[in-house]
């Protein structure tokens, strides 16, 4: 399984084991390793190679399913059979990997390490921008599969490159490079070290708990192997067992944390630049919005606001009468969202830095003087986020936040970044007692911000924190959603970053997004109007842009663009329902809002690497164009589902690849055919409306079909619903050439949430014949209405 660079001797010949409730404890001759079975389909493999006692900030509170397993002896080695997995581990802690049907998953390689020739002159080879050459002698924890000829990969979280990672060498060390990135970026802001493979329709997910800088081949060196490995730290990894890649992700999210349910106000769009540096102008785009009937939900404050980018306070010059403002904008229905960067301010008489200094809260150098680099606000210092007490401290300071207005918080610079070179690998923190370095620290060190910022807030609001992040490492999701960072307004970097965003969902950060338009460069009229409709569907809607960069509001360019953007920012608004409900599912089983095609369609092979469509939930399909001057696309459509044409309502049989014609207006969307997608009546921001009536679509085809829907209410910004305190609404279809059968029922009610009736809208309902719940209903303009909702005993 790996060959240790610490120790040469390696793990040596395997002697004796021990069994103590879900935990087998192996000796080999040099090193005692450990096998936790945390449930028939997730192994634990571990090995203390760094220290002794784990230091995981991605695994919080993980209970191991009660699982019945065996533990047998083979020829050199042992065997461990659960219910769903036979594990054989043999000398060398040599581990092969099979189903229980005998089918090979994963196998340790057995030959040497030999990576393809790279051939160089007598010269330096320098770096390439975005990709270290790296020596993998310094690789202290090695560990290489048996590459299969059929297998595909998945995850790693932000990553450029195509959607299907074989062929790549990626690198997890946090990174805040300036440069437009590209295909041969090997490390971005964020560190996932989760890999799916996919190999014969059988899934697998490899999840290394390793903060330090780790590093994932998937066949770069050798098309013979795969490999993951670690510059130190201890050897730490899951196999997640689907053989779904949706049971890999439920997996993967049970051992690293679901998302929580989003307040619904931040599914709205959000606009952002660097910046709207004062009180007049963002007071002009907050009237622009609503004066022009385009809608949007938050406004976003960069570092300008701040009194010489000291966090945690305000330019009182160019923004006089602070929570005056707010609670105008508030009134309007706009949330207001301010950036926290991590570095504070070297200033005596500055609050925030005088409390750190005095409680010992900044990281320190090796000899433990307080260390200083320099960011935004010149000398500054860095929080010990590693320390409980000090992520108490930074949570407490959200107050000065909440209580001025302010909705959510936009963390940034949080690799950390730094302008005076990398902070050194020696900079101390204290991880409550355990003195730890940056160079085991670097990748966690954004993801205990936002762990900060979220315990924070949500004692301060009691409310459903909203954290957007750059950095983060494993286990983020269960506190902030993300952003790809500084994109670049390009047609390249509108087609990386759907498979970007693919993914990132199947990495757990099902609330991701991108600058809408880019953020640096200057964007078009036809680039912002494309990638405006892949932000329709991306959990994430917001648009942003850079200080010198041509303004990018939907309405900066002309009357047609201005048009295009409402029609889609409008669509969004429309569907915040489904992408609530969608939101619903993932913070149960932490399947993505987008999400690649293979998800749902594994069992179609030709869905395994497409990079330019997506799915929306379950039952959405999207197309987009990424091309420039591109008036239409080849559109595959997955096997097994009839989809109709959300525009034109046109049927198509799947398993097929057809010609959409695509003007500027257009971006191609389907809709599974049978399915009901729950949508909202037209408003500005949500919330605006109180209505009392649900309202359902139902996407009707020729074939015959049966589905089923759940869609959720609750009060949208609370936990309650943790408690109980929701309505699930069941709705089942069952739809044929003659007739259409809907069954309601509310399964659920535990809240009051107003509604007192459901209206269906048809389409493609022709001649059939409809009954809700055994009852014949006349259709009138394809919408049927029920009344008296909650007083119906057959719905309760």
């Amino acid at each position: 399984m790996e060959k240790c660079k610490r120790d040469k001797e390696g793990f040596g010949k395997l002697l004796n084991y021990e069994v103590e409730n879900n935990v087998i404890s192996i000796e080999f001759n040099n090193k005692k390793v450990f096998v936790n079975v945390v449930n028939s389909h997730i192994i634990n493999f571990f090995a203390p190679l760094f220290r002794e006692e784990r230091n995981s900030k991605a695994v919080e509170n993980l209970k191991d399913s009660h699982c019945d397993f065996e533990i047998e002896n083979i020829a050199d080695g042992i065997q461990l059979l659960t219910e769903k997995l036979t594990v054989r581990i043999y000398d060398e802690f040599k581990v092969d990997i099979y189903d229980k049907k005998g089918t090979l998953l994963c196998a340790d390689y057995r030959g040497e390490k030999d990576p393809f020739i790279r051939r160089k002159g007598d010269f330096m080879l320098a770096e390439a921008e975005g990709h270290a050459l790296n020596n993998d002698e310094e690789f202290k924890v090695y560990v290489s599969k048996q590459m299969e000829e059929d297998m595909f990969f998945y995850g790693l979280g932000e990553r450029s490159g195509h959607l299907n990672k074989r062929g790549y060498h990626y690198v997890n060390w946090n990174t805040d490079n300036p440069a437009p990135h590209g295909e041969t970026f090997d490390r971005l802001y964020k560190s996932i070290p989760f890999l799916i493979g996919l190999n014969k329709g059988n899934a697998f997910g490899i999840f290394f708990d390793n903060h330090f800088e780790t590093h994932f081949d998937m066949g770069r060196d050798n098309s013979k192997y795969y490999y993951f490995a670690g510059v130190d730290g201890n050897l730490d990894y899951y196999f997640i067992y689907g053989p779904s890649v949706k049971n890999v992700v439920e997996g993967y999210t049970k051992i690293t944390g679901n998302m929580p349910l989003p307040q619904m106000w931040t599914l709205g769009y959000q606009q952002c630049r660097w910046s709207y540096d004062n009180k007049a102008r963002l007071m002009e785009i907050a009237n622009n919005f609503r004066e022009k009937g385009i809608p949007c939900d938050t406004l976003y404050l960069d570092i300008d606001y701040m009194d010489g980018y000291r966090v945690f306070t305000w330019n009182n010059e160019r923004f006089n009468n602070l929570e005056e403002m707010i609670k105008k904008l508030n009134s309007m229905g706009f949330k207001v969202v301010t950036i926290i960067d991590p570095g504070v301010k070297v200033d005596k008489g500055y609050k925030i830095y005088d409390d750190g200094l005095k409680n010992g809260y900044f990281a320190t150098d090796n000899q433990g003087i307080v260390y200083r680099n320099e960011v935004w606000p010149g000398d500054s210092v860095y929080p010990d986020f590693l320390n409980s007490e000090v992520r108490k401290w930074w949570g407490e300071n959200q107050r000065i936040m909440t209580e001025a207005g302010v909705s959510g918080i936009w963390n940034d610079m949080n690799e950390p970044a730094s302008f005076k070179g990398p902070l050194p690998d020696d900079v101390m923190f204290d991880n409550d007692g355990i003195p730890v370095t940056h160079k085991e620290v670097h990748n966690v060190y954004g993801h205990m911000m936002a762990k900060a910022t979220y315990e924070g807030l949500k004692k301060a609001t009691g409310k459903r924190p909203f954290i957007v992040t750059r950095a983060c490492y494993a286990g983020t999701q269960k506190y902030s959603t993300i952003w790809t960072g500084d994109n670049q307004s390009t047609w390249e970097h509108l087609r990386m970053s759907i498979p970007m965003l693919m993914n990132l969902g199947l990495s757990g950060m099902a609330f991701c997004g991108t600058d809408v338009g880019g953020f640096g460069h200057d964007c078009s009229a036809e680039l912002l109007s494309r990638w405006v409709q892949v932000g329709t569907f991306t959990p994430l809607f917001r648009n942003h842009s850079a200080m010198g960069t041509r303004d990018q509001e939907p309405w900066a360019f002309d009357e047609s663009t201005e048009e295009i953007n409402k029609k889609y920012i409008k669509l969004r608004y429309k569907l915040i329902p489904y992408i609530y409900d969608s939101m619903w599912n993932c913070s149960k089983n932490g399947a993505p809002i987008i999400r690649p095609l293979l998800f749902n369609y594994q069992n179609d092979k030709n869905t395994y690497e497409i990079n330019d469509e997506f799915l929306c939930g379950e039952n959405i399909l999207v197309a987009p164009v990424v091309e420039q001057g591109a008036k239409a696309r080849m559109i595959y459509l997955p096997e097994g589902e009839t989809w109709v044409d959300y525009w034109t309502k046109e049927e198509y049989r799947g398993g097929q690849y057809i010609i959409r014609e695509t003007p500027l207006d257009i971006c191609p969307i389907f809709i599974k055919g049978g399915s009901i997608i729950s949508v909202a009546e037209e408003q500005n921001y949500i919330g605006e409306k109180n209505s009392n009536k649900l309202t359902f679509e139902v996407f009707l085809c020729n074939e015959e079909t049966e589905t089923k829907y759940h869609h959720f209410t609750d009060d949208g910004e609370s936990f309650k619903y943790q408690a109980g305190e929701f309505n699930n609404y069941k709705i089942k279809v069952i739809n044929n050439n003659n007739k259409v059968e809907i069954k309601v029922k509310i399964i659920d009610y535990e809240y009051d949430d107003k509604f007192t009736h459901i209206e269906f809208i048809f389409n493609n309902i022709n001649e059939r014949a409809v009954t809700i719940n055994g009852e014949a209903i006349e259709i009138i303009d394809g919408k049927a209405i029920i009344p008296n909702l909650v007083s119906n005993k057959e719905f309760v």
